[in-house]
């Protein structure tokens, strides 16, 4: 019986091992999202440009969107903005702005100097939206049907190659493009 304590140590190495392995082939830009499929939660926020704009879901129901979520203090964000105020300008689907756990006044001279690519920006300053939404951090980007249900989600840089694929998914829903 003493012989077989001795292999604990080793049957827990090799358990943790296999956890750990699993854990490594997960990629993290595909993290599930409880709300695929599900309308997008209800909130009644401040507007960032217009603290005393209430904003809602509402603000946003009726035709397909994308909800980017962002903040000053995300370096990922500033890289994916170019790629933003080119999807703006193309003029194919709006871009509503949803600024994470932030500062006002930084998120306000963020997009005065690189430009807002965004119809409307939401300011979530504690992330209670982010935390109904199921954000795990910044950048993250839903696609919303005209319902307001949540189709998509991508996690990470919205790159040009993540734009494509994001115009498929939009046609797919009826937009024109």
């Amino acid at each position: 019986m003493p012989r077989l304590l001795l292999f604990i140590p080793l049957a827990l190495f090799i358990a943790l091992s296999f956890f750990l392995w699993k854990g490594l082939s997960i990629d993290p830009r595909k993290l599930p999202s409880a709300l695929i499929d599900k309308p997008f939660p209800e909130f009644q926020v401040a507007a960032l440009l217009q603290p005393e704009r209430m904003l809602s879901k509402a603000d946003f129901v009726g035709k397909p969107v994308l909800v980017n979520v962002w903040a000053t203090w995300c370096p990922s964000c500033r890289q994916e903005h170019e790629q933003l105020l080119r999807i703006a300008q193309d003029n194919k689907i709006d871009i509503i702005g949803l600024n994470y756990k932030d500062e006002r006044a930084a998120a306000t001279n963020w997009l005065r100097q690189l430009g807002n690519p965004y119809l409307f920006n939401i300011y979530d300053e504690a992330g209670m939206l982010g935390l109904d939404l199921g954000v795990y951090g910044a950048p993250e980007t839903y696609l919303l049907d005209a319902q307001g249900v949540v189709r998509h989600r991508h996690v990470g840089v919205v790159t040009a190659q993540t734009w494509v694929e994001l115009q498929a998914m939009i046609q797919a829903l009826g937009v024109k493009q």
